[in-house]
């Protein structure tokens, strides 16, 4: 009796159960295309990374600001009183009074992608004003001035050595560069896996509602034996004994699928996690998936599948960007190692007159040029920091092309074994089929037989768990196989291009 109100509630748990999951909430039938287009658009994780090109992009154009150069104008008004002075006889001398007007504007310092520096200055300036003297005749006699001067010129330094190859500024802008591809690696790399999780968590999703499926048909197995057994205990045909077995069985099997229907609900917010940035949206809706389980054959060339990783895998070209921003730093670093060996120039016209406006004209007529030139060398007498530089930075190149061949190993083992598990996969997938035929065909045998009174209850009920395994098996099986090509298409890196996905970043 204990047993029978057992099997009642487990029952009454699983329709419950069943009925939450099936009927109480709406589902939202998707296809994998759907999922993935949704998983591209709303994906976190992929809106995340997606900010990383674009800061690059940012710190890259910032990189070239150092070739800005900045205009400078500036004015300035000064006066200047004198005192008096004081003669023989008592008799003083009103001091001068001086003012005067400067102006100045320059472009520049600047830098040229050459390394020379520029700097363009202009100025001029007016003072005026007035100064007392006395004439012969004693009297106090005023005497105003005033005059103008300017000029305009050019300034330049060439580095010949230290700073002409490369320098600070272009190293910058070329590791920007570097790393501007590599975040749009990191993007793709990210695109790719949020893909491949999806596909798989898919596959999951349907394997787990088929599993559903399974232990559904397990329980009807059993309470259909259940109630046959009931019967014959009814006509004496079986011993109680023999028809509690079925009901633990059924007992047993209601539990197996209650684990089913969680396990599916679990899968179901894997994948709503993967395709929706608003989770409170979905946690109420359930997911049927439109796709199916197959297992299409495919003929594996490991050495193209080998060929594919090596020269497309984000992370094997993201490594060959380290590779080569070592090499930049490296080339920086040697060429810090040289003296410093200048060339300089300065070429620009003076002016002069009594007023701005004749300065001005005198500098337009370029009659009174000036120009300096020469140059500057700096030798550092032991240069310990800049050589120390040199072999930091060679022994970083080193290491960057070690992780590429640490790379190349890792790819080539993971495509080794995908394949293997894809093609143990595929026979897997045709064994559990035949197996489940064959556990079909026994047990319809052995129910026969117990039919005719020649078999037992324990043997039947041995018969449906083998075929319960058997079912699950074959959806495993094939849920393994496609998910073994879903993870041979990442470590190949051909997993946008399977699927028809264009990626550009823009």
């Amino acid at each position: 009796m204990r047993l029978t109100v057992l099997s009642v509630l487990l029952a009454c748990s699983v329709t419950t159960a069943a009925a939450q999951i099936d009927t109480n909430r709406p589902v939202r039938r998707l296809s994998l295309a759907e999922c993935i287009q949704m998983a591209l658009q709303n994906n976190v994780d992929l809106e995340i990374r997606r900010y990383d090109p674009q800061i690059a992009e940012y710190e890259l154009r910032a990189a070239y600001g150092v070739y800005d150069p900045a205009f400078s104008f500036s004015g300035q008004h000064s006066r200047d009183e004198a005192g008096s002075r004081l003669l023989g006889g008592g008799f003083s001398i009103p001091g001068s009074i001086t003012e005067a007007d400067r102006f100045s504007l320059g472009l520049g310092p600047g830098l040229t992608p050459w390394g020379m520096t520029y700097d363009l200055q202009g100025s001029v300036a007016d003072s005026y004003g007035r100064s007392f003297s006395v004439d012969t005749n004693g009297f106090l006699v005023p005497l105003p001035f005033e005059n103008s001067s300017g000029s305009a010129q050019i300034s330049l330094t060439q580095p010949l050595l230290r700073n002409f190859w490369i320098d600070g500024p272009r190293l910058a802008i070329r590791v920007a560069k570097n790393r501007l591809q590599y975040s749009e690696l990191a993007l793709k790399l990210q695109v790719m896996q949020t893909i491949t999780r999806l596909e798989q968590a898919y596959y999951d999703l349907i394997f787990a509602r088929q599993s559903v499926e399974v232990q559904r048909m397990a329980v009807e197995l059993a309470e259909q034996l259940v109630e046959e057994n009931r019967k014959r205990v009814e006509v004496g045909a079986l011993a109680p004994l023999d028809a509690k077995q079925a009901e633990s069985q059924a007992a047993t099997s209601r539990a197996d699928l209650i684990a089913a229907l969680s396990q599916l609900a679990v899968q179901e917010n894997v994948v709503k996690q993967l395709i929706t940035s608003n989770y409170a949206e979905w946690a109420n809706m359930g997911l049927e998936p439109t796709g199916t389980l197959t297992a299409p054959r495919r003929e594996f060339d490991l050495q193209e599948s080998w060929r594919k990783g090596l020269t497309l895998r984000p992370e094997i070209l993201q490594a060959k960007l380290d590779v080569e921003r070592a090499g930049i730093q490296l080339k920086y670093d040697r060429n810090q190692v040289w003296p410093q060996v200048d060339l300089f120039a300065t070429y620009g016209y003076n002016g002069s007159g009594a007023e701005f406006s004749g300065s001005l004209y005198e500098i337009e007529r370029r009659d009174r040029p000036f120009y300096s030139f020469g140059g500057r060398v700096s030798i550092p007498l032991s240069n310990v920091s800049a050589r120390n530089a040199v072999e930091s930075s060679k022994a970083t190149l080193q290491q960057a092309v070690l992780n590429v061949k640490r790379w190349e190993r890792d790819i080539m083992r993971a495509i080794d074994d995908d394949v293997k598990q894809a093609q143990a996969s595929y026979e897997r997938v045709a064994a559990t089929r035949a197996a489940r035929e064959y556990a079909e065909e026994a047990l319809a045998a052995e129910q026969k037989k117990l039919e005719q009174g020649k078999s037992t209850t324990f043997l039947v009920l041995q018969m449906q768990r083998d075929l319960t395994a058997a079912r699950a098996q074959e959806i495993q099986a094939l849920d393994a196989y496609n998910k073994a090509l879903s993870q041979l298409s990442l470590d190949e890196g051909t997993t946008l291009e399977r699927l028809g996905i264009d990626f550009r970043v823009e």
